[in-house]
Formats: structure tokens, sequence, C-alpha cells
């Protein structure tokens, strides 16, 4: 038995429907039933002793271990990483009366040390009003948006004193999945721009507010939607919402409009006991757990594993799909992106007419459309509002930077996308089996966090493309526990062993150092594909 991470969950995860702490433990199998009923048992003894007598416990198991989890109030969140890591030390130990009387007196001295009652009682006036409430270790707020007010934790008011006729919401909107988020983010964006509202964004890029970046990097987490959610000039938020910020903090807002999750495909499992899709989709569909009676969830009627999954969701559901047969809400048939409004059919737009499908050969960016389309009929968006907003997000780095732009130089085409894992990069294979090439070179690496085998995947999906030359790149920036050449020895293994020529398999020690080399092989005719992860804007800068 092994401890391996401990942490605070500061809102709804995949253990609580409420904020607490958790644990990842390494356990046998043998010994996994016995150890997460003695920590079962320690757990309640140490949040009755210390006073939390409503808080609860629970625990999943998954190969190789257990996530255990402590529910507990907002301002003794820290605390709680302490009662759960003692609870933990007691089950793996015999019990002594001595030694738990001293553990008590020390963890109530930790949780009166971080209580803030003003905290709890801004939380319950909010509610109370059926409004939002946020909270940090920095600040809190209430109210979302044009209808916040923020304060520091440490100076909040009498709540009797604030006035409450300025603190409203705005609709949010949540987008996950394992590819394709940040595009659907910036497309239903447009289309709330398009309606003529103030809309703010958090993707894994950029805070965006009205147009204006606020602050670039991945912003994909709960922090970068409390900062958005805060800012007062917008009127609508759509909030890209990670799976990595999911599993490590819980969902950042308690109530949203509508939510979307647009696929689930292999990608970072192993971490935080995720080994499967099924896992994985019930990550993804925490933020179903923010959508109300009045709201909608979004799927995809064409991955089998959210139509598996969709079974416990107790939102009304939209679906869209590729396949007009299948009776989904928005759908493609032929090449119009169809919104059944009302019980009647809707055509919003052609495929062709939307820049990033590149005329329907980008099937997950018409996929993405549809999603996009699905979360702005749940807005309520007028259709027209929805066509203008989709035919202007261009391929263009300016419209959705690192996300399938393309640019001419010298006579050859680049390609360049965010691909990071095998299904993302067949999606845009899509795209470049649609553009001519005399010959195709393709640049690939992949973060360290990845075990062997989903690294070669990644290498047999590239393979799929046979380009005339691969470009094998290090990722020195997100190596994440692996030595450097780890990674790019087993893409050129597994290149080798499907059959590319030795002498057409190269290796550079950085993604911009990989650009160089490709822009220098290229001639009038080629095709370079260029999967770019860490250093997109160099690359662009240097592209444009």
């Amino acid at each position: 038995m092994h401890l391996l991470d401990s942490r605070r969950l500061t809102g709804p995860n995949l253990l609580l429907d409420r904020p607490g702490a958790v644990l990842e433990v390494s356990l046998s199998a043998e010994e996994a039933e016995s150890a997460v009923a003695a920590w079962q048992t320690q757990a309640r003894r140490i949040l009755d002793a210390v006073g939390w007598t409503q808080e609860v416990t629970a625990a999943r198991l998954f190969p190789g271990g257990a996530s255990l989890a402590v529910s507990a109030p907002i301002d003794g969140l820290y605390a709680a990483t302490e009662v759960n890591e003692w609870a933990w030390a007691a089950a793996e130990t015999q019990f002594d009366p001595a030694v738990f009387e001293q553990a008590v007196e020390r963890l109530r001295a930790e949780i009166a040390r971080e209580a803030n009652p003003a905290l709890i009682a801004l939380r319950v006036a909010a509610a109370a009003r059926g409004v939002s409430f946020l909270f940090d270790h920095r600040r809190a707020s209430v109210g979302l948006g044009t209808g916040s007010l923020t304060w520091p934790v440490d100076e909040l008011p009498n709540p009797q004193e604030i006035d409450w006729t300025a603190v409203h919401d705005i609709p949010v909107l949540l987008v996950t999945g394992t590819n394709g988020k940040t595009t659907t983010v910036r497309l239903l964006a447009s289309m709330i721009t398009a309606a003529g509202r103030a809309v703010g964004v958090t993707s894994t890029d950029r805070v965006e507010v009205d147009g204006e970046v606020v602050e670039r990097g991945d912003f994909s987490g709960p922090g970068g939607a409390r900062r958005l959610l805060r800012d007062r000039r917008v009127e609508a938020a759509v909030l890209e919402t990670a799976r990595g910020g999911l599993l490590r903090r819980g969902l950042a807002v308690s109530r949203a409009s509508a939510a979307l999750v647009t696929n689930i495909a292999a990608d970072h499992l192993g971490e935080f006991g995720i080994y499967d899709l099924l896992s994985l989709a019930a990550v993804k569909l925490v933020i179903a757990r923010a959508v109300g009676p009045e709201g909608r969830v979004v799927l995809n009627a064409d991955d089998p594993v959210l139509v598996e999954a969709a079974g416990g969701i107790t939102a009304p559901i939209t679906w869209f799909s590729l396949d007009a047969g299948k009776g989904a809400a928005v759908y493609l048939e032929g090449g119009a992106l169809v919104l059944i409004r009302n019980g009647e059919r809707v055509e919003v737009a052609r495929v062709e007419e939307v820049p990033i499908t590149f005329r329907g050969a980008a099937r997950h960016n018409v996929a993405n459309a549809l999603a996009a389309i699905s979360l702005a009929a749940a807005l309520g968006l007028p259709v027209k509002a929805m066509a203008e907003g989709l035919r202007r997000v261009g391929g263009t780095p300016e419209d959705n930077p690192g996300r399938a732009n393309l640019f001419e130089r010298d006579g050859a085409r680049i390609l360049i996308d965010y691909a990071h894992n095998p299904h993302g990069v067949l999606a845009l294979l899509n795209i470049a089996r649609s553009l001519p090439a005399e010959r195709r070179l393709m640049v690939i690496g992949q973060a360290g966090d990845r075990d062997d085998e989903a690294v070669r995947d990644l290498a047999r999906a590239a393979w799929t493309f046979r380009p005339d030359h691969v470009i094998v790149k290090e990722l020195p920036e997100m190596l994440r526990g692996r030595k450097p050449g780890e990674v790019p020895a087993i893409l050129e293994d597994e290149l080798l062993r499907l059959g590319a020529p030795p002498e057409s398999v190269t290796r550079t020690d950085s993604e911009l150092e990989a650009v160089r080399e490709a822009l220098g092989w290229a001639r009038p005719g080629d095709l370079l594909v260029l999967l770019v992860h860490t250093q997109r804007d160099e690359v662009l800068r240097l592209l444009s």
C-alpha cells in the first residue's frame, strides 16, 4: 500500500457531489477491499470526532489502487486533506486510542485556523437568493459576469449589507470531450457574438472577453473559469472544461445552462485511476451535474461510449450526429447542418459555407459545428446568428490558432494542428488527404505521460498517411517523468516496424527545430503536416 496523491476538491467531482479532499493510493488486488474498508472506518471515526458529522466518504477502486474521498466544508479543505491522510495512515496501523486523541486535537486546531464563518455566511446568502457563489483561497464572489461582485476572502462583507439587486447570473455553457473542445468553444463564441452579446471564453489557449485576449495560456480548469466569471463585462460564458481540472479540483460552477461532451477517445488513460473509456466518460459527464431540468446536456450520438454512459443523466439530452438516420435533434443531411427546433426542420447552414470543415473533408469539424449549433439552440440563439457565427470562424491562426491552419510557402502547403492522440491525428489526416501533394511529410511527437502502447498508437495513426518523411520531435517541456529521447525512440521504433524506410525517419530535439527541418526538406508541390504542441506561437510567427 502506498499513498500516491492527496489534494483538495473545490467543487462537484467524480466521487462527490460537493467539495472535499481525495487520496489516490496504490493497492494490490488482494488487499484492495480490506484496505478500503479500513480507511472508511477510520475516516468515519475521525470525521465524527472533529465535528464533521454530516460529511460523507466515497471510494472508487481501479486497477492497482483506489481513490478515497471525504467531503468537507468549503472553509476546511486544506484541513480535509490532513483528515483524509490521517484516516489512510490509521488504516495501515493498529488503532491506538491515545494516538487518536492527539490527532483529533491537532486536526481540530487546523480546522479552527482555516475556518472562515463569513465565507459560509456569504455562500448561504447567495444560495437563498438563487445566485451563484464562487470561491478560492484568495477571493469569493456572488453572481456571475455582469452580475458579479467579488471580494478578498479575508475582507468579506456582511450579506445584509450587499445590494443584492445588482447581483445576478449569466448563461454558462460547459464544453468537454477528448477532441474538438477548443474549436467548438470558438464556434459557439462566434455565434454568441453574432447575436450581439459580449461573450467570455476560457480555453487551453486563453481567456478572452468580447474579442479581447485577457491572458494567454491554458485556462481550461476551474481557476480560468472563476477568473472569467468574475469579469463584469461578460454577458454569456463558454468554458472549456478539461479532464485534468475535473479530476484535480472538480467543477468550478454548480449550475450551467448547458453542457457538451464532444466525444470519448483514448487519451491520458492511467492518470488519476482512469484506465478505460467508460471511466473517462464518467469523468467528462461530471459537467452534466451542473445542468438542471431547464437546461440541456449535448452529446454525440455517433460515439458509442457516450451512448452507453448517458443512462444516468437526469437533465434533458440533445443528441447531434453526422448520420441523419439516427434521429438526433441536430444532424448532417446531405450537405446541410440541420436543427430540429419546436418540431420543425431548420437548415442552419451548408457545409461549404463553414470554412473549418474544408468543404466537408474535415468531418470532425462538421461534428464540432453540429455540437456548437446544439449549444446555441439550448441558449436560444437565433438561427441567423448560428449561421453567421459558423461562417466567421476560418482556418486562420487569427480565428482558430493551431487548429487545422493551412499555409502556403514557396509552393508547398503546410497544415498545422494540435492533434495529440490517435483519434485527433486520424481526423486531421482526413483533411490532409483532400489536399494534393507530390510528397508528404509529418512532424510528430508525444508527451511522456502516455504509456508505451499509447505512444505506439500515435505512430500507427500517423503511418496511415504513408508520409515520405517523418520527423520525430522531442518535447522537452512535456517529458513528464520520461528520460530525454525515450518517447521519440518508441515512436521511431514503431514507424520502422510498420515499414518506414530508416532514412525517411529523423529526430530533432525540439518542436521548432523539427519545423525548420521540415521547411528545409520541402519543395513546391509538397504537403507538410505539422503536429504542433508546445511552441505553437513560435511556429506560427515563423510561417507568417
